[in-house]
């Protein structure tokens, strides 16, 4: 029996282990600001700011195009190829549909660097833009983010989209906040779409 004891306590530090090493990590990740307009549960209206990206291209599913495009992105952060000092890495990873299965899958840098600062990519391969401030309807989810789970969530924000009077201005943006090693529970992902900058009323 104390054998028992001692295994269960012994998983039950390594659990405790694991997330407390993971929030520290993610602690230590830049996230773009936002102001919260309006929250509902696991769903808020959120005003961004301008932000600077480094953005690439690529074609296939959702999950093939997203981790074809993080490779030569990571490339141009860590400075593989081109000259200059490495960018710190930051969350979430994003990708948009482009239509006819093209995405455009884009690193947020860092909020100290204006789009002069940022060093230039080494090919044409990679774009750095700044996107204009944005006001987008958001819902948060964990898990590992498969085709049929982001399908649902971004039905429910649509759903509540509509409750709420709000109109879409722009095709969704799938964000993904963590490395494939963080476990599935702890996992943060987030659906964003654009939407037409009018007033909101107070959620119900």
């Amino acid at each position: 029996m104390k054998i028992v004891y001692w295994g269960v306590g012994l998983a039950v530090v390594l659990v405790v282990g694991v997330i407390v090493a993971w929030w520290v990590v993610v602690r230590g990740v830049e996230t773009p600001e936002y102001s919260v307009v309006l929250q509902d549960g696991d769903r808020e209206l959120r005003d961004y700011p301008a932000l600077r990206v480094a953005e690439v291209e690529r074609s296939g599913s959702r999950g093939d195009a997203v981790n074809a495009g993080f490779r030569p992105l990571a490339g141009y952060i860590f400075a593989r190829e081109r000259e200059g000092d490495s960018i710190a890495m930051t969350a979430p990873v994003t990708q948009t549909p482009e239509g006819e299965g093209r995405w455009l899958v884009r690193f947020i840098m860092p909020a100290k660097y204006s789009l002069d600062d940022l060093p230039r990519p080494a090919g044409e391969e990679i774009t750095l833009r700044e996107l204009d401030p944005q006001r987008m309807a958001a819902i948060r989810f964990s898990g590992r983010a498969s085709d049929s789970m982001v399908e649902e969530h971004e039905r429910r924000l649509r759903e509540w989209m509509t409750d709420q009077g709000l109109e879409a201005a722009g095709e969704p943006v799938y964000a993904y906040y963590d490395d494939p090693m963080t476990p599935g529970f702890l996992r943060r992902n987030e659906i964003l779409i654009p939407v037409e900058d009018a007033p909101a009323e107070a959620a119900s």
